[in-house]
């Protein structure tokens, strides 16, 4: 096989020095268009995980490699002249410039044939002449840009200014440290990588960059002035560059990673923030898994298919790992008044990858440290802390979220929904959502759907909370409020989830005459008198709500539904009172509120969930979303319920885990109003780490409660804790040791050879 290898990085010359180890007779060529001894950046951080899969396929690299390796396991945050230092990390770092002289020597001794201060052909001329082209030509990639209608390249600029510089001394930690200036705020990304080195960013928003007027300084002076702001830091000591400049980070996701032989290979296929330190630990695992699959496979097509099937899962966690740990630095000023533990815990945690169970594993004392400032009682799990909305207290942070049963008959709530909810509130939650109750029989989703527009209904959903309340002392019940406005008139979920009814459909109203989709059923404009209706059937639903014995309402103005219908400029096309401007598209939403919350008990408090944003061009965004939230805080809410999207059809979310949280943190800091945070958020670290790090107030789980509807006491079984935050039920406190399990062994290294 012959392997032509476009680029000179840490990725490509690792995955030459496999596929040539791998087996001998392969002729490998590397072009790099610069000398031997250039290299751009400084010290490079490979984790523990990297370096594992390097020594099992490779012991002699690996052998080069910790003989080069700084080590250190502490990080420092420092901010308004304090230092917060977190134990237990466990870094390894070294010189770029001595990993490619490492991956250098290797590949010469195997017999790679290295042409430097070349540009490689083209990639077509390549892909002709070659068996098998690996393009890691950077994130600027000349392969992926050739071929891009296949490979389908997206690439994001992001909204920070960073320059890479080095000291020549060694930090003694990762530092991250703070700069409050008249233009704004700076941040400094600091880590040794030599025993008298140390790697240096300076990062700041792009605003603050032309305010403090880098954009005009010459690179000597913004490098000296950088040195200046954060001579604590740098003992005194000067900056220096190697050809660094200014630029902001972009993010890379391809489609396709191959096409035909040519095979996308670390940066050219995909980026993530360097705040994670991943972009070489990423290309070294292409190369490992690359090698592996051509091994394994065999067919070249199978083993670029298995290479691309198992990198782009692995990819895209990290990516959104990275994207998180990106935008919280992007908008840092939001947490800079925060208690100054609290403040380090939230910078630890910002990825979502160290959590609170495991950074105190790390560091214990450190975690118990911010658990003592958050107010948690010795042996009290963040989750496990009451909160206070109004005149109720939840013994816990614990929210069993609303989900739709569609089990209702004539939106009479029976047998299911006792069963249903009763058991969620025997399993310890601190406060229980019903699903959306509709507020007409028009106003439901399904022929499902539970309702409270009749006194039937009332009486059934007594039976409820008399339940919750006697059965389930300490855990609040609350009711979802809405109208399924255009998503109406719908088959059961599992029979078709938005798809019309057969037979027996009902007319259906909205904002704007506007369907959910192609073959929905076309609702009609509402006019002022069906407003006023409407606004009517909420009230009297609330009403009955407060006499069924609810502790809690929440006002559904999410997901699309009637409510939400009004807030969002894709879905409200009026050119009344009631569209048009942020505020005249509130308009019916505040007012519908207002006549709820003047029925509604003054002792019970009220809570609104809207779609942070529509996950769609021209809809709803974060910054809108912060407004919506002021503009019910204003009027009375007590919380808000932060969801996303299903606001369209033709939405494109970015799944992945707590990935609604973000929206919810940004509302809490930014509107000052107490928040719920929804979304893939699945285990009790999770909710954990979210509480500490004051993204949200209180967490919303639907799915874990379908699959155990107790597991807010088997999360309290599983940290250890007994205390007023949680009570088994007597019936089942026999049950409330955690059963045995056997044992699981670790996965294989994925690339052993013999030396």
């Amino acid at each position: 096989m012959k392997v032509a290898v476009i680029g000179g990085g840490p990725g490509s010359l690792y995955a030459a020095a496999l596929l040539k180890r791998l087996d001998p007779d392969r002729e490998i060529t590397l072009w790099e268009r610069n000398a031997q001894g250039d290299t751009f950046g400084f010290g490079v951080v490979l984790s523990d995980e990297t370096l594992g899969g390097i020594e099992h396929a490779d012991p002699v690299v690996y052998e080069a490699l910790q003989r080069g390796f700084v080590r250190w396991d502490d990080i420092d945050i420092v901010r308004r002249g304090t230092t917060h230092r977190s134990g237990g990390h466990g870094f390894a770092a070294l010189g770029r410039k001595r990993l490619l002289e490492i991956l250098h020597t290797r590949c010469h001794a195997l017999g790679v044939d290295l042409r430097f201060r070349t540009e490689a052909p083209s990639p077509d001329r390549l892909s002709a002449e070659y068996d098998l082209v690996v393009a890691a030509d950077g994130v600027r990639s000349t392969t992926r840009e050739t071929y891009a209608e296949v490979f389908r390249p997206q690439v994001t600029e992001h909204r920070c200014r960073y320059i890479w510089l080095a000291a020549d001394f060694a930090f003694d930690a990762f530092r991250f440290e703070i700069a409050e200036t008249e233009h704004g705020v700076l941040q400094l990304h600091g880590y040794p990588y030599a025993a008298d080195a140390s790697t240096v960013i300076v990062e700041m928003r792009e605003e603050v960059w032309k305010a403090a007027g880098y954009d005009e300084l010459a690179p000597h002076e913004s490098i000296e002035r950088c040195a200046k702001i954060f001579a604590d830091a740098l003992r005194g000591r000067p900056l220096r560059s190697n050809n660094s400049a200014w630029t902001t980070f972009r993010t890379v996701v391809n489609d396709r990673w191959s096409h035909g032989n040519v095979v996308l290979l670390g940066d050219a296929a995909h980026t993530a923030h360097f705040s994670i330190g991943s972009g070489t630990k990423l290309a070294v695992e292409d190369a490992l898994a690359l090698a592996a699959c051509l091994r394994e496979q065999p067919t070249l097509e199978g083993a670029l298919r298995a290479y691309e099937e198992e990198r782009k899962p692995v990819v895209a966690s990290t990516q959104r790992a990275a994207r998180a740990s990106l935008e919280w630095f992007e908008n840092l000023p939001l947490y800079l008044d925060q208690p100054p533990r609290q403040f380090a815990f939230n910078l630890l945690t910002r990825s979502r990858r160290v959590t609170h169970d495991n950074l105190r594993l790390r560091d214990a004392r450190f975690t118990g440290a911010v658990e003592r400032e958050f107010g948690c009682p010795p042996g009290t799990p963040p989750m496990f802390t009451p909160f206070r909305l109004r005149g109720l207290t939840l013994r816990n942070r614990v929210v069993v979220s609303p989900m739709d049963m569609y089990s209702a008959t004539d939106g009479v709530p029976g047998d299911f929904h006792l069963v249903h909810l009763g058991a969620r509130a025997l399993g310890g939650a601190g406060l229980v959502m019903t699903e959306m109750v509709c507020v007409s029989e028009e106003g439901r989703i399904t022929p499902g759907c539970a309702g409270l527009y009749t006194g039937r209904q009332a009486e059934a959903w007594r039976r409820v909370t008399d339940f919750v309340h006697t059965r389930a002392p300490g855990t609040a019940i609350g009711v979802q409020l809405g109208h399924a406005g255009r998503k109406g008139s719908t088959k059961l979920m599992w029979e078709g989830i938005d798809e019309p009814l057969p037979r027996g459909n009902w007319p259906l109203v909205a904002a704007s005459p506007l369907p959910y989709k192609p073959g929905s059923q076309t609702p009609r404009q509402l006019t002022r008198a069906q407003l006023t209706d409407i606004r009517e059937q909420f009230t009297a639903a609330a009403w009955r709500a407060a006499r069924a014995g609810f502790d809690l309402l929440e006002l559904h103005c999410a997901h699309g539904y009637l409510l939400s219908g009004f807030l969002s400029p894709l879905t409200n096309r009026r050119t009344d009172a009631y569209g048009g401007s942020p505020e005249r598209r509130l308009r019916f939403p505040l007012e519908v509120f207002d006549a709820v919350r003047a029925v509604w008990p003054a002792e019970r408090p009220m809570t609104v969930r809207i779609s942070a944003t529509d996950w769609a061009e021209g809809g709803t965004t974060a910054e809108d979303a912060v407004e919506i939230a002021r503009a019910f805080a204003a009027h009375g809410a007590d919380a808000i319920d932060v969801s996303t999207g299903q606001v369209v059809a033709e939405e494109r979310p970015e799944f992945g885990r707590s990935y609604q949280t973000p929206f919810a943190d940004r509302i809490r800091h930014e509107a000052g109003v107490p928040v719920i945070a929804v979304g893939a958020i699945s285990s009790w670290d999770d909710v954990n780490s979210l509480i500490l790090a004051g993204r949200t107030d209180l967490c919303a789980l639907a799915r874990p409660h379908l699959y155990d509807p107790h597991w807010t006491l088997h999360a309290a079984v599983e940290q250890g804790y007994e205390g007023p935050g949680v009570d088994w039920p007597a019936p089942y406190r026999a049950g409330s040791r955690r059963p045995q399990t056997g044992r699981t062994d670790a996965p294989k290294p994925r690339l052993t050879l013999e030396s």
